[in-house]
């Protein structure tokens, strides 16, 4: 663009974003732009803050699933999250696997944790779900805190190796991309998932339940399986995010974990999946440029700023945006999460 030339917009919308929108290419050039990112993240800053930020970033599109496509809040996922890392760090230090089989180990532990919290789960909804999230993850932190010869108790689990057929990965630069494609394909199955047909009755069940069982959905079930899939998610993250940190504590498993993802979810966009990205991003960074400038109550600032972005953005950041180019009449580039095309009239 030529030096003092402005930039042509149509509605406030620039017009390079209209023509992508229009094109149909707008989903692939941000896909592309994702992968770039998260291939360049730890050239642009510190490689444990770019690991931080994919791992939270996939627990963030875990909360997602359930909040932005089944309606359903859980504050009880920091169970799958730290339950996976203790699992992982367990299998690690005691068996010498490759840290793969260890994640993947951790992965199905939660997914398993899950079956038994989520069946007596989902047949509330609302705050009452929540609530009963939360107390499930509690029990599991009261565990981790008591059964101190296999958790570590209050000094959790340390020295967890990154064992890899004898390949050193100590250099955190260099495990980054090793853990990375854990986090892609987690990304990569969350997109499936609300993008295939299983994903479409998710949205029908949030939006209208009960029209959802007279249509012959059984919802429960519904709300199981993604409960399920959503806790494996998490799991994985929290796997990755143990072996990168070579350590496995109680704060894990503690509620404001779930708190946190949940709040990364609302400042990037209820619904989206890409939001969760954004939103991690945004937080772990200024947590760690807070706690690198010697400023001890990071939650104030952070607090301050969910509530700015609430109250400012009310569909989180890139929901927002989407929202900016519909209202124009704009069709909005087709992200990961983009509500379906078609209702569900009969079921599957």
């Amino acid at each position: 663009m030529a030096p003092g030339r402005a930039v042509r917009t149509r509605g406030g919308v620039p017009v390079i974003l209209t023509r992508l929108a229009r094109s149909g290419r707008g989903g692939w050039l941000l896909l592309a732009a994702g992968l770039i990112a998260a291939f360049a993240l730890p050239w642009l800053i510190y490689p444990p803050v770019a690991l931080d930020i994919a791992c939270w970033a996939l627990f963030a599109a875990s909360v997602d699933l359930l909040l932005g496509f089944t309606g359903l809040l859980s504050f009880g996922h920091a169970a799958f999250w730290g339950g996976s890392a203790y699992c992982t760090g367990l299998i690690a230090l005691h068996t010498g696997l490759p840290f793969p089989v260890a994640i993947a180990g951790g992965a199905v532990f939660t997914a398993l944790l899950a079956l038994p919290i989520g069946f007596l789960s989902v047949r509330l909804s609302g705050i009452y779900f929540a609530m009963v999230t939360l107390a499930f993850a509690q029990m599991i932190y009261f565990v981790a805190n008591q059964w101190r010869d296999v958790t570590g108790g209050e000094n959790g689990l340390q020295g967890i190796p990154r064992e890899l057929f004898g390949l050193d990965l100590s250099d955190s630069f260099f495990f980054y991309y090793a853990g990375l494609p854990f986090v892609l394909a987690g990304l990569f199955v969350a997109w499936r998932i609300v993008r295939s047909p299983f994903g479409r009755v998710l949205v029908s069940i949030r939006a209208n339940p009960d029209r959802a069982r007279a249509l012959g959905y059984p919802v429960d079930r519904y709300k199981l399986q993604v409960f399920v899939l959503s806790a494996a998610l998490a799991g994985t993250a929290g796997g990755v995010f143990a072996i990168g940190h070579g350590f496995a504590s109680l704060e894990g498993v503690y509620w404001t974990t779930s708190g946190q993802a949940v709040m990364m979810v609302i400042l990037g966009g209820i619904g989206t999946l890409w939001g969760g990205a954004i939103g991690a991003a945004l937080i772990v960074q200024l947590q760690d440029f807070l706690a690198t400038a010697g400023f001890a109550e990071t939650g104030i600032i952070t607090g301050l700023i969910f509530i700015v972005v609430v109250l400012v953005f009310r569909r989180g950041i890139w929901g927002t945006a989407r929202h900016l180019l519909a209202a124009r009449g704009t069709p909005a580039p087709a992200d990961v999460a983009a509500e379906p095309r078609k209702s569900v009239d009969t079921p599957a």
